[in-house]
C-alpha cells in the first residue's frame, strides 16, 4: 500500500474551534477519514505538529523514503526559510510536495500573501477548505 503524507503545520491540531469562520468546523480526524475514503489503496500518515523542527524532520523522512507529500505549512509559510529548505530536498529528490491552505492566503491580512514555500512546492492549491487537501491528494494518486 502507498504511502502519502499530509503534514499540517501549528495551531491546525485547533481546527474545529479555531476560527470557524475562516478554517470550518472540522477537526483534523474529519480530513483523515475524507482523505482515506479518497484514496483507499493508499496508507494516509496525518500528522500535526507546533514544532518547526518535528515538521522538517518529517519532510527529511519523506525524501529518505520517496514519500510524496501535501503539506499545510501553515503559519511556517510565511517565513521559515529553513522548512523551505527541507521542502526543497523533497522536491529535488523527485518527491512530489503539494502545498495546501484551507483559506486563501491571498483574502486575508497582508502578511498571508506571500510563501517561503510556493516556489520550490511542485503545486499548491488553497482557499478550498478540506478540499484543498483532497485536490492535492487526487493530483498524487493519478
Amino acid at each position: 500500500m502507498a504511502r502519502i503524507l499530509v503534514l499540517n503545520g501549528p495551531n491546525l491540531g485547533r481546527l474545529g474551534s479555531r476560527e470557524p469562520d475562516v478554517y470550518g468546523n472540522q477537526d483534523l480526524a474529519a480530513l483523515k477519514v475524507l482523505l482515506e475514503a479518497d484514496a483507499p489503496s493508499h496508507q494516509i500518515d496525518l500528522r500535526q505538529t507546533d514544532s518547526e523542527p518535528e515538521l522538517m524532520s518529517w519532510l527529511f523522512e519523506a525524501v529518505d523514503s520517496k514519500t510524496p507529500v501535501i503539506l499545510n505549512p501553515a503559519a511556517f509559510t510565511h517565513y521559515s526559510y529553513a522548512l523551505r529548505d527541507a521542502a526543497a530536498m523533497v522536491t529535488k529528490a523527485g518527491v512530489p510536495l503539494i502545498e495546501v491552505h484551507i483559506s486563501n492566503p491571498h483574502s486575508r491580512e497582508e502578511f498571508r500573501h506571500n510563501s517561503v514555500i510556493s516556489a520550490v512546492a511542485t503545486g499548491v492549491i488553497a482557499g478550498f477548505g478540506f478540499d484543498s487537501y483532497r485536490l492535492a491528494l487526487s493530483q498524487l494518486i493519478r
